[in-house]
């Protein structure tokens, strides 16, 4: 093995275990004590590199911890899932029931861009919401995930820069560092109950790298549902600074406490900036279905976005047959599901508050909720619940809020909660909480 390979098997080594353990300086000097013998092993070896940013890539803090649940339900261990956003509601019935009822005789690949049926119907379920489009301002994709990931690729170039308030989305890290794309962020506080920061704040961060600033509204992981002036403040700054705003607004119909969804595209002048990332998997509780879609006046943007769409070839049949009968779904289910959440989150907040040492932001949407707890580490602390900890027989899986900030530091002591369980369960789930933090403190 070449001196160069070594070196660079050295560098990949030491940069993982720094980011994986998060050592202190004295224990990085602590590991060169090994370099000499790894030099020995090394030389001796013959062995393929993962790219840097492979080794770069975050994992994600809402299914690394899957390992230690399926472990203690193997012992007996009832866990009470509040780390991921996988709704209990019931998938609309016309949806399953066009999958179910298809006689389809050969399961064809769908138009690069979705089929042209459920994009005219997505155009009039847009225009319900005040966003005035055509079929050819969206792209349908196999999920938001693959959303975001061809808006990345089609506005930014390795080494360019996107701004996103933090706490955010954990997976933006990812597609940004499946790109080549450094986040920058810019810091919401839990005191502040998550509302946007400063213009000033913002403003202080452009460069010429700068592509985009990116907004999840109503927000993962907070629930912070972004005003109109809020959304106005930013459609100044972008068009100041001829950048793109990019708004993640998959959670439109989950809003609370009569307040309204401003969508970035619903905002005049904007035409040419910004660009909604939706998906149905919330929506109608289809995240199996991996549905989603980009949508913008900019047609050099979707043209370009297309470009991504035909690589892939296109996003799964079955699920578009079951996207657009989804799109026939009556008032009366978000009545009904929007009405449960915020019972949900009522008896959430409620039983949090009720945990000395214990800080909640109050959601204003999605079903997602940030708390900070009497801790040091919630990574530590959510791993320790799972492996070491039961009360009665069960448990809970929380998300470490650390992996939703990319400032080193951040969040630290603090989890993200969903909401998707039933009152009773939430209930359950807090009173387990508060035992798990009198032994863990103990």
């Amino acid at each position: 093995m070449s001196k160069f390979k070594t070196e660079l098997f050295l560098y990949h080594f030491y940069y993982r275990e720094y980011l994986k353990f998060k050592i202190s300086t004295i224990k990085w000097f602590r590991l060169n004590i090994f370099r000499k013998f790894a030099y020995i092993i090394i030389q001796t070896t013959i062995m393929p590199l993962i790219s840097k940013k492979g080794l770069l890539m975050p994992e994600s803090p809402i299914r690394k911890l899957v390992p230690f649940a399926e472990d203690a339900k193997k012992r007996g261990t009832k866990v009470f899932h509040l780390n991921i956003g996988q709704p209990d509601i019931k998938t609309p019935k016309i949806a399953l029931d066009a999958v179910k009822n298809n006689d389809i005789k050969t399961l064809a690949y769908a138009r690069s861009e979705g089929s042209e049926e459920y994009r005219n119907k997505l155009v009039h379920y847009y225009k319900k919401h005040k966003i005035d489009v055509t079929s050819d301002n969206i792209v349908v994709t196999t999920g938001g995930s693959e959303a975001l990931l061809f808006t990345i690729g089609s506005i930014t170039d390795p080494g360019d820069e996107i701004i996103i308030p933090e706490p955010f989305y954990a997976n933006y890290n990812g597609f940004s560092t499946a790109s080549g794309v450094t986040v920058i962020p810019v810091i919401s506080k839990i005191e502040d109950n998550f509302a946007l920061p400063k213009i000033e704040d913002f403003e202080k961060l452009i460069t010429s790298k700068t592509k985009a600033i990116l907004i999840c509204n109503p927000g993962n992981p907070t629930g912070y549902l972004y005003s109109k002036e809020e959304i106005q403040k930013l459609k100044e700054i972008v068009l100041k600074h001829d950048l793109f705003l990019i708004a993640d607004e998959v959670y439109r119909e989950f809003t609370y406490d009569g307040l309204q969804h401003t969508s970035v595209m619903a905002i005049k002048g904007l035409e040419q900036n910004s660009i909604i990332i939706d998906s149905v998997s919330k929506r109608y509780s289809m995240c199996g279905a991996r549905i989603g879609c980009i949508v913008s006046k900019n047609s050099d943007f979707i043209n370009t976005a297309i470009k991504f769409a035909q690589a892939r070839l296109s996003p799964p049949t079955y699920a578009l047959i079951a996207s657009e009968a989804a799109l026939d779904t009556p008032q009366k289910y978000f009545d009904d599901v929007k009405e449960e959440y915020v019972e949900r989150r009522n008896t959430l907040i409620a039983e949090l508050n009720k945990i000395k040492g214990v800080k909640v932001a109050n959601p204003k949407g999605a079903f997602y909720c940030v708390a900070e707890l009497p801790i040091k580490d919630s990574d530590h602390f959510a791993q320790w619940i799972l492996e070491k900890f039961n009360y009665n027989n069960e448990t809970i899986m929380v998300a470490p809020a650390s992996g939703f900030y990319s400032t080193p530091g951040e969040g630290k002591n603090q989890i993200r909660m969903a909401y998707v369980l039933n009152k009773i369960d939430l209930i359950r789930s807090v009173e387990i909480l508060g035992e798990a933090l009198k032994q863990y403190n103990s």
